[in-house]
């Protein structure tokens, strides 16, 4: 995929969303981006405009002469676009009727409609990114909090691609010496060569594992942490959801059973994104309705990344207390004493020692301690991290699961050379690594693997 392709037909798609706006923007990108635009465009000849400007005037259609709407189109000439190719954008009115108007004008006068993702794979065919750049620019679309948005853009001015790009140069100057040990045998230089070639493995090895353990982060911060909130009825679990969105999505009365089915939202703590699931009170009941509801929580509590389990600090444990931190013991999870503004039966320290987790005792209602709640969420996640504060990490599970295949290559090149096995065997495995690592960014990534990836983008993108 490293070719640079200049015949491309010209594509063209509506890159805002669709609906009522200020604003919406139809782009194209291609060789006849600019005539094309010219023919539906009264107000300037873009033929002839400088390059990087933006021109006022009206589309209009030629073949009716009637005007569609008042806009700016702004003319980029290749190479400095984000396609390297020509781009023109038309700004209009938002709305979804003007803005579709315009866009069948365009594909009506030789446009096609691009594909999801096919602007951002342009910019990656014609090596203007690489994979993980463009990974990177819908990461940026899709984050959920500040810390995810500068990861993203971190990764889009090719963080990661350096990091990439350094251990696969690191293998290639050692495979290079392998090929001169194999072409002239005569110089007997297999022991150097090996050493070499073990020395590098490790090197690269312990970079590999650096980013794998941004992995988690990475994948908390563009995915969200499913968060399960659960405990048995009239806990708090509502008022935690109520007060950790900042709103009231769930009814909160002091009649046990309120929540009879889960509530799932998204927010940001500490920089954490979190999909919280408020749950139905887990307990015995032969109510049908409720009995549905404890079902879906039961399912909730399986797929969450963490627990928060809420227990009645002023109330001694119940059996069904009991049978939910038994439930939870294998989850990563937070114990919330909470209505300790109701005087204290069961205290933090026993319940550390019972059950060996984190435990916070707080006052919902009060507001208490909740802050050193969201603290400690952070803490539970990013704690440990080497590169907690690195711009550099692991975002998705395709680079993850390409790192791990790398790693297990060069883990076989250190065994092979151990166990005395010839180089030129040996060596198998090592450019086998260089060739996986080169997956991630592309260089070396199947066709299949790249249509599949940017399938994923949103239409205009």
């Amino acid at each position: 995929m490293a070719q640079t392709l200049t015949e491309f037909d010209t594509i063209a798609a509506i890159s805002t969303p669709i609906g009522e706006g200020g604003i919406s923007i139809v782009r194209m990108s291609g060789e006849d981006a600019v005539k094309i635009a010219n023919e539906v465009f009264k107000g300037a000849d873009l033929t002839k405009v400088p390059t990087h400007t933006i021109h006022y005037g009206h589309i209009v259609d030629p073949d009716t002469d009637k005007t569609i709407d008042e806009s700016m189109v702004t003319v980029l000439r290749a190479p400095k676009t984000f396609t390297r190719e020509d781009i023109v954008e038309i700004n209009c009115h938002g709305g979804i009727v003007v803005t579709n108007h315009i866009l069948q004008l365009l594909l009506s006068h030789g446009a096609r409609m691009a594909d999801p993702g096919e602007f951002t794979k342009r910019a990656f065919v014609n090596g203007r990114i690489d994979l993980t750049q463009a990974e990177s620019v819908m990461d940026i679309v899709r984050a959920k909090t500040d810390k995810a948005r500068q990861v993203a853009v971190g990764q889009l001015a090719g963080g990661l691609l350096h990091k990439i790009q350094a251990m696969r140069q690191e293998i290639l100057d050692t495979l290079a010496n392998v090929e001169v040990n194999i072409d002239y045998p005569e110089y007997d230089a297999d022991t150097v060569t090996a050493k070499q070639m073990t020395d590098t493995a490790k090197s690269v090895i312990k970079k590999i594992d650096r980013l794998l353990k941004t992995a988690q982060e990475g994948k908390i911060l563009r995915n969200g942490l499913a968060t399960a909130i659960v405990g048995r009825p009239n806990v708090g679990k509502s008022s935690l959801l109520n007060y950790l969105t900042q709103s009231d999505k769930a009814i909160v009365t002091d009649v046990a059973g309120t929540t009879r089915d889960t509530l799932e939202e998204y927010v940001s703590v500490k920089g954490v994104p979190l999909e919280l699931i408020d749950t139905a009170g887990i307990h015995h009941t032969d109510d049908k309705v409720e009995k549905i509801g404890v079902e879906r929580s039961k399912k909730a509590l399986d797929r969450a990344d963490l627990v928060l389990l809420l227990i009645d600090a002023s109330q001694e444990l119940t059996a069904e207390d009991k049978a939910l931190i038994e439930e939870t013991k294998d989850k990563k999870r937070i114990i919330v004493l909470n209505k300790s503004d109701l005087g204290q039966k069961i205290t933090v320290d026993e319940m550390k020692k019972q059950t060996g987790s984190d435990v916070i005792l707080t006052s919902i209602l009060k507001e208490k301690n909740l802050d050193k709640l969201e603290e400690l969420i952070n803490k539970l996640f990013f704690a440990g991290i080497e590169n907690s504060n690195d711009q550099v990490m692991v975002t998705n599970q395709r680079q993850t699961s390409l790192l791990t295949k790398a790693k297990k290559e060069l883990q076989d090149v250190v065994q092979a050379v151990e166990d005395g096995i010839p180089i030129d065997i040996a060596q198998i495995d090592f450019t086998g690594a260089w060739d996986t690592l080169g997956e991630i960014t592309g260089e070396s990534a199947p066709d299949e693997l790249v249509t599949q990836l940017f399938s994923q983008f949103c239409l205009g993108k």
